[in-house]
């Protein structure tokens, strides 16, 4: 079947052929108008990942780089089974909950003096190791404790074949963002995200695309020169994006997945209704941020810089913050090391 289609034709060519998830022209014009609104401040901007993820290492940490590898590299799979058991980590005061356990989970192992982020220590850590750094305040705990260790370790490994750092690691791609996704999912087999759809190899690569996307905002803070090509990273297709693109109106499911939703059905990774969701979810944001920059274009004669990771940058924590607003739009449920 040949190579998968790279992470943005997979969109386009998924939504020309969605069944059951459509683009909405209307609501993808009012999100652009929401972002342009937003043009002068700093939510969109590479920056704005350390103020979404105030757990994370100061950028001028060397340990900075090293921790973003290790939490993208786990970065999957946290919704609860049901809304009351909760995975819970409460760290330096704070109780956390979905993605922000694992932040605070690693934080909390490095001030414990566990060396979490040192890849000679995490390749070959036990299960028993990762359950201690991972455990939770309550009875519910992380889920998927076997797959994260086997993905951790493996992607410790590899780190250790290629200079023993994420940073000796990322760098055999030089500055270019694509190269750096296409290394980082030719060599670490949980990153390669990849699906058929009607016939065809598609690939979403979620956590290869964080992974770059928080490298490329470590840089940015640091002053330390562009990553080109960063224009070719999508949006990160997951669970909570799609339902604020849905609550927003920019994406539209049909009636019959709404209801299997609400239903509370699985759908398993490769399912043709979540590839759907998926790959609407990146068509509707390029077109987004086309309609940004032509409304940026128009109204003030001025050049586009905006690229859908700083678009998903600013979508996911608004999904966070305005989750009890859309709380009558389900979330799809895969359970997966994808995302």
């Amino acid at each position: 079947m040949g190579s998968p289609l790279p992470p943005r034709e997979s969109g386009k060519y998924i939504a020309e052929r969605s069944r059951d998830v459509s683009v909405e022209e209307d609501g993808v014009q009012r999100v652009a108008e929401m972002l342009y609104n937003l043009r002068h401040g700093d939510s969109l901007t590479a920056s704005f990942w350390k103020k979404a993820n105030p757990l994370a290492p100061t950028h001028t940490s060397d340990q900075a780089l090293n921790w973003v590898f290790v939490v993208d590299t786990l970065n999957f799979s946290f919704w609860p089974e049901s809304e009351n058991q909760q995975c819970e980590v409460t760290y330096k005061g704070t109780t956390y909950t979905g993605y922000m356990t694992l932040c605070a989970a690693i934080s909390r192992a490095m001030d414990e003096g566990i060396p979490i982020t040192d890849p000679t220590y995490f390749s070959q850590m036990s299960v028993q190791e990762l359950a201690h750094v991972l455990r939770s305040d309550n009875e519910t705990p992380m889920p998927m404790l076997q797959e994260r260790h086997q993905v951790l370790t493996e992607g410790g490994r590899v780190l250790l074949e290629h200079g023993g750092s994420f940073r000796s690691f990322i760098s055999r791609a030089g500055n270019d963002a694509q190269k750096m996704v296409e290394l980082v999912v030719e060599k670490i087999p949980s990153y390669r995200d990849e699906a058929t759809y009607e016939g065809k190899r598609v690939s979403f690569y979620k956590r290869a695309q964080i992974l770059v996307a928080d490298l490329w905002g470590i840089m940015e803070a640091r002053g330390e020169g562009a990553i080109i090509s960063i224009d070719w990273l999508t949006m990160f297709a997951d669970y909570r994006v799609p339902q604020a693109l849905v609550y927003l109106g920019a994406l539209r499911y049909s009636d019959a997945l709404m209801q299997a939703l609400k239903n509370g059905e699985l759908l398993s990774s490769g399912d043709r209704r979540e590839v759907e969701i998926r790959g609407c979810s990146i068509w509707s944001v390029e077109l987004i941020k086309d309609r940004f920059c032509k409304l940026v274009q128009e109204r003030d004669t001025q050049t586009c810089s905006i690229n859908s990771a700083v678009i998903d940058f600013y979508l996911w924590p608004y999904a966070k913050q305005h989750h009890k607003e859309m709380a009558h739009i389900p979330i799809h449920h895969t359970r997966c090391v994808y995302y």
